[in-house]
This record gives structure tokens, C-alpha cells and sequence, in this order.
């Protein structure tokens, strides 16, 4: 019989050029890149040995007997494993996020093993093939074992893929898939034209199906860089782990580059980029480095985290605050560092990547360094954080935040007429928290915003409350964050809450700090006048921690103006900041606004409090913050005396 094998050969060709490629792609020596070498490499040799048999059987006087029967075992072993591979690659696509498959590998692979002694029993059973020593090649009566074991892993890769569908994108089911069907349009082809020799080359359409659409190092690599991206760094991370495998990773943040984009134009910047990336990468090997962010490159270190790491990142702190030279610019980059290591920082990637990150922006934030080295302290205190996070979350989705208040005595009368509404966690899965902690937490993540509206809420209840009781009460006091004025709509939906509880508009007092004032000067002079134009008043909190002066206190509508307690305590102790309370309520006063006091402790303050002619005070001295049923038994009781 001639067999045609120019089909063979064509595809001989693009496997070697699809497989040049592709080895610059499997960046990640997981087990599904691995097996997909092994698919290459299997195919490979069935396809060489197949047109190397097909040659010497066709030319038997060319070449020795012995050979002849050598090439056509290995193709006879070659040719199954083609299925198996692509099968075992199908495997480890699905269970690549969940572990790998060793016993499943073990067990499935047993038919192939008994094929394999099968082969290697041939030469004296010749039940698959012989050849004479004229050359001639007779088929044996199992011959149909080669297809079948072929075909078997084939079907049983397209079973895996229909069994653990739910674990797989129905893009890469549709892919997987391919090779089975490939294969069996091949049965057909080959019944119609039984000398053309196919099954080689529908692996090789099969492989460059795969890799277009698995392996392609475009899902890989960064195109700007050419570096590994952030996904093949998340990967090697979880191969890492897996495999319990020390390694510390070392991340460069560059800080302000879109200044850089913006002073000399993306194209530069990105050449800039490039420039770092290559200085990175030379220092670098032999170890990893990923493009990580936009303008941040991961170093992947394999070993402990020891000291020897420190001068490495000294020395990469040294060239960063050096200029950088390309085309013809010239500027220095600044830049951050953050490092962590597995398993002395964190034991999974996400720990490991929270780290990172919370190292980079603490050196950010940091004055007197650049670098951050993520201990078990630090990351202790981001699990907290993330825990703290969860239960803001979780009393925000609940409006179940309590509110206490703390009552404000009038000197005018000796009434406490008003009080100071606070925000407080007095129980949580990890215990009581308090304000210093979840209030900036609060702030960060932007919950602060529906909070203060919660809280605004249980105000107007609180205030209700004590109407229907006919207590005397001018009303409460709600803090605003600096956040509440970047609402489009703020003045509206306060309004909205206030008029949903009835509450009469003159009894709600909004606080702000110096520092709101400072930053968003105009947004609080439009709050404020609409809200006077309602009836509700402003205070301004804090005065005197350095934002605010008296010239902003007189553009911005207020009604009060509360003293820092740092004052109060600085004027027991210095008779220039004495002299400066009393003239600053005198000032404030003319102005036609109500001073308070507050951090009032003792009664040494109470009284330079009351000689400077301050209208409110506030203080433990008079009471602490008290949940709700006791603030109001104690204003209650307070207006009987």
C-alpha cells in the first residue's frame, strides 16, 4: 500500500513553528503547561516517526531491518499517547484552581500503560505489526487496539469536560472539546481515503487551537513591557505555595507618574516604563519579575525572607532616587517599596497580595521612608482592618449602629438643653471598637457617607422622643466628614430625612471640623446657606487644631464655634493661650455666634470656662457619652431639678 503523508509533513512544519512560540508563553511551570509541552512533544514524535516508518517501509532496501523495526514501535507507542496527553491536559485545565489530580492521572492512565506492554511485546507476538526481513509490513490481528486506545482517551476527554462543566468557562469547554471532534471527522476522512495518513495532523490543528485560545502568551504578558503580567504572577504564586516553596516578593510603586505622562506625553511615558522594566529585569534574574500595576513591578524572589533581601532593596532604593536618562529626558522617578515574604508574612495569595499593597501604600503614606517590609504585625492589623470592614458592612446593611449622646450644659441657664450625638460599636464579634479606629476606617472606604445619614435618622427619633415627653430641649448635635460634600444632593437629602421624621428643622445642628472648612471652603458655604434658609444651624468643631482662622469663620454661615479641648487644657497651664480664649469668645461674640467648650474635666476648667463667657460646655466633667435610654433619663432628670 503508498500512503500519502504531505498532509503529515505540512503539519509537521506548523507544529515546530507553534511550538517555538508557545515555549515562550508557559512562563508557569504548572502542570497544565507542562502537560501541554508533553502534548507537543508526544505529537511531535508520533508525527516524525510515523513519516520516518512510512519512509523506510516504503524504501526497505534503504535502511536496516532492525531500524525499520525500531522507528515503527515508537511510532506504534507515540501515536495512543497522543490521546492520553491531550486527556491529561484536559484534566489539569479543570482541576488547575482546585488542586492537582495526581490519582485520577494514576488510574486513567492504566490503559495506556497496558497498551504500552503491549507494543513492547510485539516484536514476538506481532500481534499489532511485523516487518519481514524483505521489508514487507503485515498488520496484526489487534492492529485496531492503536486507533481504539486513541480514540478511547479522546471520547473520555470529551466525557471530562461534559462531568466537571461547572468547574470551566463555557469558552474553554467549547475549546477542550475540540480534539474529540477533530478526531472523529478524521474516522470518516480516513474510511473515505484510507491512504491518506491524517491522525497526526489533527493533533496538530487540535494544539493550535489550544494554544490560540489557552496558551497564547498575549494572556501572559504584558505587551508594553514584555514582562509576565499580573496573572502569571498570581499563578506562579499559587505553584508556589502548592508546592510550599519559600519565596519573598519585592514590589516598586513609582509615585506620580501620571505627572510624567502628563509633562511629556504617554508615548514617553511609556518608553520610560520600558526603560525601568529593563533596568528591573537586569538586576532582577535569576529571579521573577512581573509587570504588576500600571506603574508597579513585582520581583519574585525564591527563599526566606533574611536580611540579605535589605541590601538588595537598598540598592534599588539608591537608583530610584537617581535621574533616569532616555531619548532625550531626564528626571527622577520617585518611588515606593513594599516587601513581603511566604510563609513568614502570609500563607495564601490573598493575604499575600493584601500585603502588598497595604506595604506600599503605608510607605506612601510614610514621611521619613520609602520602604516597607510587611511583617505578621502589619498584616495582623490589616485581617483587623478587613474585620472591622465587614462589620461596618454589616451594621450599615442592618441600621444597627448605636448612637450615644452626651449632654451640653448651658451656662446661661445650668441646663443641659443640648447634646452632642457620637458614633459608637459597643459590641462586635472582636469586641468593643472604638471611634480613633473605625471612624478614619469608615472615612477610607466611603461608608461614612450612609452612616451619617443612618445616624442623622436616629437623631430626629431621638429628638421626637423627647418632644412627646414636653421636655425642654433645643436639640443635637451631627458631625458631617469631609466626605458628606462631595454628594451631589447633600443639602436635599438631609433635608429629605429631617422632614420624613417631623422633626423641626431648628433643633438639628450640623458640626463640621476646620479641616472640612479648609479643604472644601465653597461646598460648605452652599451647604450651610441652604440649610439655614431650613432653620438648621452649623457648628463649626475644633477650632483651634491650626486649619481654620478667624477670616474663614467669617465667610462660612455658622451659628456656633467650638473650642478644641486642646485649648481649654493649654489655658490651665499658659496665661498667653488664657488671654487668647477670652479674647477669641469676645471676637466670636461680636460676631454674633455662640461659643461652646469643650473637654472640660474638672472644676478649675469649669470655671475659666465660664469667666471667658462661653455659652455651652461640654465634658466628663458634666457627663460622658451615655447610650440612648440613659442620655435620656439623665436630661429628663435633669430638667426636674
Amino acid at each position: 500500500m503508498q500512503w500519502n503523508i504531505v498532509a503529515e509533513c505540512i503539519s509537521g512544519i506548523n507544529l515546530i513553528i507553534i511550538w517555538f512560540y508557545s515555549r515562550k508563553s508557559n512562563l508557569v511551570p504548572s502542570l497544565r503547561n507542562r502537560l501541554f509541552q508533553f502534548c507537543f512533544l508526544v505529537t511531535f514524535c508520533a508525527m516524525s516517526f510515523n513519516i520516518a516508518s512510512t519512509i523506510m517501509i516504503a524504501y526497505p532496501d534503504k535502511f536496516p531491518y532492525l531500524l525499520n523495526w525500531l522507528v515503527t514501535t515508537v511510532y506504534f507507542v507515540a501515536t495512543p499517547l497522543m490521546g492520553m496527553a491531550y486527556f491529561f491536559y484536559t484534566l489539569a485545565t479543570v482541576f488547575e484552581n482546585r488542586g492537582n489530580p495526581p490519582k485520577i492521572l494514576a488510574w486513567t492512565a492504566l490503559p495506556g500503560g497496558i497498551y504500552f506492554l503491549l507494543v513492547l511485546w510485539n516484536p514476538f507476538s506481532k500481534v499489532l505489526f511485523s516487518i519481514s526481513k524483505e521489508g514487507a509490513y503485515t498488520r496484526g490481528p489487534l492492529i485496531s487496539l492503536t486507533y481504539v486506545i486513541f480514540y478511547l482517551y479522546g471520547v473520555a476527554a470529551m466525557v471530562a469536560v461534559v462531568v466537571w462543566r461547572k468547574y470551566m468557562e463555557r469558552a474553554i469547554r467549547r475549546i477542550l472539546a475540540i480534539f474529540p471532534m477533530i478526531a472523529l471527522v478524521v474516522i470518516v476522512v480516513q474510511q473515505l481515503y484510507p491512504t491518506v495518513i491524517l491522525s497526526d495532523s489533527a493533533a496538530t490543528c487540535a494544539l493550535l487551537i489550544i494554544y490560540l485560545y489557552l496558551q497564547n502568551k498575549q494572556n501572559s504578558v504584558d505587551y508594553l513591557t514584555g514582562l509576565p503580567n499580573r496573572q502569571e504572577f498570581l499563578k506562579m504564586m499559587e505553584l508556589l505555595i502548592g508546592r510550599s516553596k519559600y519565596f519573598n516578593i519585592t514590589v516598586l510603586s513609582l509615585r506620580g507618574f501620571k505627572r510624567i505622562n502628563d509633562t511629556y506625553g504617554q508615548h514617553t511615558g511609556d518608553l520610560l516604563l520600558q526603560e525601568i522594566a529593563s533596568y528591573l529585569k537586569g538586576i532582577s534574574e535569576p529571579h521573577c519579575l512581573y509587570r504588576f500595576s500600571g506603574d508597579e513591578f513585582a520581583i519574585l524572589s525564591y527563599g526566606p525572607l533574611d536580611a540579605g533581601i535589605g541590601t538588595k532593596v537598598e540598592k534599588l532604593e539608591q537608583r530610584m532616587q537617581q535621574a533616569w536618562t532616555w531619548e532625550e529626558n531626564n528626571c527622577v522617578v520617585p518611588a515606593v517599596i513594599g516587601v513581603v515574604g511566604y510563609p513568614e508574612c502570609a500563607n495564601t495569595v490573598e493575604d499575600l497580595i493584601s500585603g502588598i499593597e497595604y506595604s506600599v501604600s503605608m510607605a506612601k503614606g510614610a514621611s521619613g521612608t520609602n520602604v516597607y517590609f510587611c511583617g505578621p504585625e502589619m498584616l495582623d492589623s490589616l485581617h483587623r482592618r478587613r474585620e472591622i470592614v465587614e462589620i461596618l458592612e454589616e451594621n450599615l446593611k442592618n441600621n444597627s449602629f448605636s448612637v450615644f449622646y452626651q449632654p451640653i450644659i448651658s451656662t446661661s441657664t445650668g441646663k443641659y438643653t443640648v447634646a452632642e450625638s457620637l458614633l459608637r460599636i459597643p459590641d462586635s464579634p472582636i469586641g468593643p471598637l472604638y471611634p480613633n479606629e473605625f471612624i478614619p476606617i469608615a472615612e477610607e472606604t466611603g461608608m461614612i457617607v450612609e452612616i451619617t445619614y443612618q445616624i442623622l435618622d436616629k437623631v430626629c427619633g431621638f429628638i421626637n422622643r423627647l418632644s412627646r415627653e414636653n421636655i425642654e430641649f433645643d436639640g443635637v448635635h451631627v458631625n458631617f466628614s469631609g466626605r458628606q460634600f462631595s454628594q451631589i444632593g447633600l443639602a436635599e437629602k438631609v433635608a429629605e430625612i429631617i422632614e420624613k421624621n417631623h422633626t423641626p428643622f431648628s433643633r438639628i445642628k450640623i458640626e463640621i471640623t476646620e479641616s472640612i472648612l479648609a479643604e472644601n471652603a465653597e461646598a460648605v458655604e452652599e451647604f450651610s446657606l441652604e440649610m439655614q434658609k431650613r432653620g438648621v444651624l452649623i457648628e463649626l468643631d475644633d477650632f483651634g487644631t491650626g486649619y481654620s482662622n478667624i477670616v474663614s469663620v467669617m465667610n462660612t454661615p455658622l451659628d456656633t464655634v467650638k473650642l478644641d479641648k486642646s485649648l481649654i487644657w493649654s489655658a490651665m497651664e499658659k496665661r498667653e493661650t488664657a488671654a487668647m480664649v477670652k479674647s477669641l469668645s469676645i471676637v466670636f461674640h461680636e460676631m454674633g455666634l455662640q461659643v461652646l467648650a469643650e473637654g472640660v474635666e474638672n472644676e478649675e476648667q469649669e470655671t475659666f470656662v465660664k469667666s471667658c463667657g462661653i455659652d455651652y460646655i461640654q465634658g466628663f466633667y458634666f457627663s460622658r457619652p451615655l447610650p440612648e435610654e440613659e442620655a435620656f433619663s439623665f436630661i429628663k432628670n435633669a430638667q426636674s431639678l
